[in-house]
């Protein structure tokens, strides 16, 4: 329930708090006493679209702030908990609008416009002055089904294998978009494949081809190098190793008279080595080496190609290589197209199979439903002065030549909702069939026929609170006397604030209040005072006779009052 409304800086209102109650509050007032702004300030609090407008003339912002008792409302706390909100007994919400744009909190912590809203809808269902005309809209008829809480399973089941089909759908209209535009690329990847397959990417190293391509290129010079070498040691006169050798014979005679020359003999003997075995390998290298002017002329053609192609392609080597894959696969895949279609049409034709379980469960849920809503809304309305009205929920399969599944051989369009057209039929005379409701209901009817569902759904939800603005549009005299029963009624269930014009109505409050709007300087400024048991009196007296409240204007107002009192 609300337990407190503070409201700040809201249009007319400069600064409101206002405590309601179990059971079922009662605001009344003159029309234009700010009744509709304090309605317009909870909107805002639910996250309904907020408009600087509402600012008080020279405020920095409005506020507006409920303080709601919650009970243990499971997807609540998950909701909170998601948010990072801390729970417990009690939930505020809050929002404020600046020239700037609003912010919401929940709990004082800040959230964004959407949850606050999920929360608000958790919490509280307000009903605005013209709500009920969404009744004469058949589009909104599904939805008073889905209100009852047992269809969110089977719908939530539906909806899970209409999104695996509708993947399954794009997926398919994606693999026939790929069809025909590789139709288009086909011949071009097929020069390609041959192109680059001709070229044998694969096989090239390009640092073995630039050192094998430098090695011929230089074979001469190589050649010519490892001769001089190995010369070294065949030429008659004096050589490097006789050198050598003569400084190995003069370092070992010196080493024996002085040790100091011991560590060059060392060095004389390595260096001895060392020009061997150069000339040894010199000797052999030359034989190794390839005198293969073609291989070279090959090699440079290879190159040139490689280089080509990578300017052409646009690509370094390893790239051109992955393009060449992906291209490749591409072909394969325009090459099975007609086998991938087959078989992504045998998955949408299984989906098909599943989805149809799904809807024909769901179908026959909201069947069921709408014949028990029907059958409540009915006693509803009798005590609501209809005593003899027909309700029939018509639950229709959707027909289309484009649907996704097949019942009874008829084609059935799918929607996220489900495959059904809702439609509320009713009869409010005896003896008549009943017709589409928006053109057989009067205005009170339809006020009516909305109080008898909220009635319903109320007891379903079990929504902690419930707002109606002036559901009273279009009854009078004893039928609103029956509202106002049905509402008393009604709080039994949840917390009820309702606006009225009705005296009958108003007398059925728990707690009246009375909103009205004085001037203070050169302002107007709107109230909202709780009313004494005596002021309740008056207050009905006035809403029966007018500004003059008359002793007998009293009297009638005690007996509506005591009798509403005593019968509930």
């Amino acid at each position: 329930m609300i337990k407190q409304l503070y409201i700040k800086d809201f249009a007319l209102i400069d600064e409101l708090e206002v405590a309601f109650e179990e059971g079922l509050n009662i605001m009344t007032g003159q029309t234009g006493a700010g009744k509709s702004i304090i309605i317009g300030a909870l909107n805002m609090i639910l996250g309904e679209r907020a408009d600087t407008d509402v600012i008080r003339r020279g405020a920095d912002k409005a506020i507006s702030e409920a303080t709601i008792r919650v009970g243990d409302d499971e997807e609540l706390r998950e909701l909170l908990e998601a948010n990072e909100v801390e729970t417990g007994e009690y939930v505020i919400l809050r929002r404020e609008i600046r020239s700037t744009g609003s912010r919401a909190f929940i709990n004082d912590t800040p959230v964004n416009i959407g949850v606050l809203k999920q929360a608000g809808d958790l919490l509280v269902d307000l009903h605005g002055q013209h709500d009920h005309q969404l009744l004469l809209k058949e589009e909104n008829h599904l939805g008073v089904i889905d209100g009852f809480g047992e269809i969110d399973p089977i719908l939530k089941s539906y909806q899970t294998e209409y999104k695996k089909m509708g993947e399954l759908k794009k997926e398919l209209k994606a693999l026939k978009k790929k069809e025909h535009e590789l139709q288009e690329k086909t011949e071009l990847y097929r020069f390609q494949v041959k192109e680059l397959e001709e070229a044998r990417l694969g096989e090239i190293d390009l640092d073995e081809l630039e050192g094998e391509m430098n090695l011929l290129d230089n074979a001469e010079v190589l050649d010519q190098k490892a001769a001089a070498i190995s010369e070294m040691g065949d030429a008659d006169d004096a050589n490097i190793i006789q050198l050598l050798n003569f400084l190995k014979l003069n370092l070992e005679d010196l080493a024996r008279i002085e040790p100091e020359f011991e560590n060059y003999l060392q060095e004389i003997n390595a260096a001895r080595v060392s020009v061997n075995e150069a000339i040894a390998f010199a000797e052999r290298y030359r034989n190794s080496i390839e005198f293969n002017p073609q291989r070279l002329e090959d090699l440079r053609k290879r190159q040139s190609e490689l280089n080509r192609l990578q300017k052409k392609y646009q690509r370094d080597l390893p790239d051109l290589i992955q393009y060449l894959h992906d291209i490749q696969r591409e072909l394969s895949i325009a090459d099975n197209f007609d086998l991938e279609i087959e078989k992504m049409e045998g998955a949408i034709e299984a989906q098909s199979e599943v989805l149809k379980e799904h809807a024909i469960s769901l179908h026959q849920t909201r069947e069921k439903i709408g014949e028990k809503l029907a059958e409540q809304i009915q006693q509803e309305l009798a005590e609501l002065g209809i005593p003899h009205s027909k309700l029939d929920v018509r639950v229709d399969w959707m027909l289309s030549n484009k649907g996704w599944i097949e019942v009874d051989g008829k084609t059935i369009e799918c929607t996220e909702n489900g495959c059904d057209d809702v439609r509320l039929f009713i009869s409010t005379n005896k003896g008549e069939e009943p017709k589409p409701l928006a053109k057989i209901a009067s205005g009170g009817e339809i006020s009516r026929v909305m109080l008898a569902l909220k009635s319903i759904l109320a007891k379903e939800q079990s929504l902690p609170v419930m707002i109606f603005d002036e559901i009273d549009t279009g009854i009078s005299g004893e039928i609103s006397e029956k509202v106002g029963v049905s509402m008393r009624r009604l709080s039994k269930h949840c917390q009820i604030v309702a606006i009225t014009h009705q005296p009958q109505i108003a007398s059925q409050a728990h707690k009246h209040y009375k909103v009205a709007k004085a001037e203070e300087g050169d302002r107007t400024v709107s109230h909202i005072i709780p009313l004494s048991e005596e002021e309740h009196i008056r207050e009905i007296a006035s809403l029966m006779s007018g500004s003059e409240i008359t002793d007998s204007a009293l009297n009638s107002a005690r007996e509506l009052i005591e009798k509403n009192t005593f019968r509930n």
